[in-house]
This record gives structure tokens, sequence and C-alpha cells, in this order.
């Protein structure tokens, strides 16, 4: 693998890049509307296919939805990717750049990857604030006794003008259901955030006295 990569630090290629390490993957088109729904898609294409060209992504191809392309981010992309300092301190999963892993992974991954571009969309259409690395899938929240909550994504989000300081900042926790979780799961995840809400971590020399905000990746 060469070591002369011409990546367009700070434009489209800094971003798209980013994109596919922080959301794991994603199609052509949705990549597109994520990254530069202001141009021709055809660059778009043209940009992954140079990341790839760099090993800087890879892709699959789904047989059965139209060969439809997939878009994931290799082991080099991603150790590339995670010194830059707005992604610092993201921890993607250890099978992000394997293909079998990403080819199993692909109806629920692209489905919180389409849940993201919904609200992109939306406060681009309203004049809020929604940046794509503002979406940030499984987020690491201890609840306490080596317990956590993990939801698909947590999302910032500030409403009201993208230019001034009027807005309201919003974050949330997004979890997505594509009805294959069972009853008794789904009640069990509610209740793990329920302990998340009250949960107050221990501060290393003292004892909490407040409600301290949960701890980030």
């Amino acid at each position: 693998m060469g070591t002369n990569v011409d990546v367009d630090v700070g434009g489209g290629d800094w971003l798209a890049l980013a994109v596919l390490v922080q959301y794991r993957m994603a199609t052509t088109e949705q990549m597109h509307w994520v990254i530069a729904p202001g141009v021709r898609i055809e660059q778009t294409r043209r940009r992954l296919a140079r990341l790839r060209d760099d090993g800087l992504v890879d892709r699959i191809t789904l047989p059965r939805a139209g060969r439809m392309r997939v878009w994931f981010p290799s082991r080099y992309g991603v150790q590339l990717a995670c010194e830059w300092p707005e992604m610092r301190g993201r921890r993607p999963s250890r099978t992000v750049s394997d293909p079998t892993a990403v080819r199993l992974k692909v109806g629920h991954a692209l489905t919180v990857t389409e849940t993201a571009l919904a609200f992109l969309q939306d406060a681009r259409c309203h004049g809020d604030l929604c940046r794509p690395l503002d979406w940030i899938p499984e987020v690491h929240h201890p609840t306490g006794s080596g317990e956590a909550v993990i939801p698909d994504a947590l999302l910032y989000y500030r409403r009201g003008p993208s230019d001034g300081d009027d807005g309201s900042m919003l974050r949330a926790f997004v979890e997505v259901d594509r009805a294959t979780m069972g009853s008794e799961r789904l009640a069990a995840k509610l209740t793990a955030y329920a302990r998340l809400h009250g949960y107050v971590p221990t501060v290393p020399g003292r004892r909490p006295t407040i409600q301290e905000p949960e701890p980030e990746d």
C-alpha cells in the first residue's frame, strides 16, 4: 500500500472518510446526500472511487438490491481518520473494515444511516444546525456495576438559526426499531435507559453530592 495519499484535508475527501469511519457504512446515494447534496452524484462516486484507490475505503455489492454498492472504511482509513482532532476518542468496531461483517450487519447499519440522513435533511430544510458528524453511532454510556447503555446513535442538534445564538442545543439517544427485538429484550433496554437517567458516577477522591452529566466517549 502506498503512503502518498492525496486527501483533500478540510474538504470533501476528509468529510467522506470521517463519515464512513463514524457511520460504519453507507450506500453511494446515502453518502451523496450526507456529504454533498448540492453537487451531482457523479462527483460523489468519483470521490469514493478515489478514496478506494488510495486504500482508505472499500465496498461490497449487494446482489439482491439491484447490485447496490455499500461503502465502508478500510483499516488504514480508520487508523488515519482516528488521528484527526475531530475524531479522537472514537472507537469504531473492530470488524468495521471486515467485508463479511459488513455484509452481515448491512440491514441494521444502513437503516441507522438512513435515520441520520433524515435528521440532516430536516435540519437543512428548517435552517437548524445538524452536521454529518453530529450523529455518533454506538456511544458507550456506563450505568454502574460494569453495565452500560449503547444506543444506536447519539445525536447533537441545534434548533433555530444555524448562524446565531438563539437556538436551543439538544442531545438525544436514538434507537432504530426494525421489529427484530423481542418484547422482553426491549423492556430490558428501556429499564437500562432509566438506570442511566438516574446514574451518578463516582468521582475518585470524593463522594458524589450532585447529579453529574453522563460521561461520553
